[in-house]
């Protein structure tokens, strides 16, 4: 059996995006598609004769949605029985009798479920950053992806296809600095990034635990306190604050001299000493004890010298 299919035009001249990035695709789906009279009415869907058989249709290893949220999908399916697919599905051809689904894979997964044999489509070529950048403009628009999902789109776009984040940017109508902060989640522990994916943390919390030293004690502390984006900022500045203090202390090396003095006192106390000397500026002296004898034995020696 082979489906019917239809080709916009201009589709002939059309040539493989290089590295860099393509142009116009930024408009969106709705541009794209407006090139070109409707494949179809969408009162006369059902009868078009521009369609696939739902066979020959594959997902987009590219879509960047991973997951289909059970609800809207059962709700689309029960829309899709009554009335038809309303709206064309975008493919690209993948061998005979194959095609692959640049825009639209919900549609084609609630088509199946509804018992569809075929659905209306308008086929494409386009090569693989195209179709990453359609399938990335057509979800954001519709704010179907998480902002981890999202970020992994951006992250391909930069990793397999050379793209800079002002490419990105100007490809999906976003600002650079919107782009940069995204891409900061993917530095976060999968932890913390699970529960961005679930909705537990907003994209405003996973912002501040970037760069947090323990950030998933940190987020699972934000979810069961239900504290508010400043509050976790607050809380996460603390955090980072003391660990940058704990790492200059660390860095810093103690001279010969120093080290030889702390032993000194410690002999002639008996407890543990530490003296952090910072030159011109003086330093601290820190004498750490167990048990109130220790302390009182310290005390009647500094009192005797």
């Amino acid at each position: 059996m082979t489906g019917e299919v239809v080709k916009l035009a201009g589709d002939d001249e059309h040539k493989s995006a290089k590295a860099g990035p393509s142009r116009g695709l930024g408009r969106g789906l709705s541009a794209l598609l407006g090139d070109a009279e409707p494949l179809v009415a969408p009162a006369e869907a059902p009868r078009a004769t521009n369609r696939l058989p739902v066979a020959f249709l594959s997902p987009n290893p590219y879509q960047p949605r991973h997951a289909f949220a059970a609800d809207a999908l059962d709700d689309l399916t029960r829309s899709i029985r009554e009335k038809g697919v309303l709206q064309p599905i975008l493919v690209r051809p993948a061998g005979p009798d194959s095609y692959q689904i640049v825009a639209g894979e919900r549609r084609w997964r609630a088509a199946q479920a509804a018992g569809l044999h075929d659905v209306p489509v308008i086929v494409r070529e386009l090569s693989d950053t195209e179709a990453l950048e359609l399938a990335l403009v057509e979800n954001i628009q519709r704010k179907d992806l998480t902002p981890t999902e999202e970020a992994e789109g951006y992250a391909r776009l930069g990793e397999e296809f050379g793209y800079t984040q002002e490419d990105i940017a100007r490809i999906v109508g976003k600002s650079r600095s919107h782009i940069t902060n995204l891409l900061r989640l993917l530095t976060l522990p999968a932890t913390v990034q699970a529960m961005i994916a679930d909705g537990a943390l907003s994209m405003g919390h996973a912002r501040a635990l970037v760069g947090a030293e323990d950030a998933v004690a940190l987020a699972r502390k934000i979810v069961s306190d239900t504290l508010s984006v400043r509050q976790a900022e607050a809380l996460a500045a603390v955090k980072k604050g003391a660990a940058s203090r704990k790492t200059t202390r660390a860095a810093r090396p103690k001279d010969a001299n120093t080290r030889a003095l702390e032993r000194n006192v410690s002999v002639a106390l008996g407890l543990r000493v530490a003296i952090d000397h910072k030159g011109e500026r003086g330093g601290t002296v820190k004498i750490s004890y167990k048990t109130l004898e220790q302390l009182e034995d310290l005390c009647q020696k500094l009192a005797q010298e």
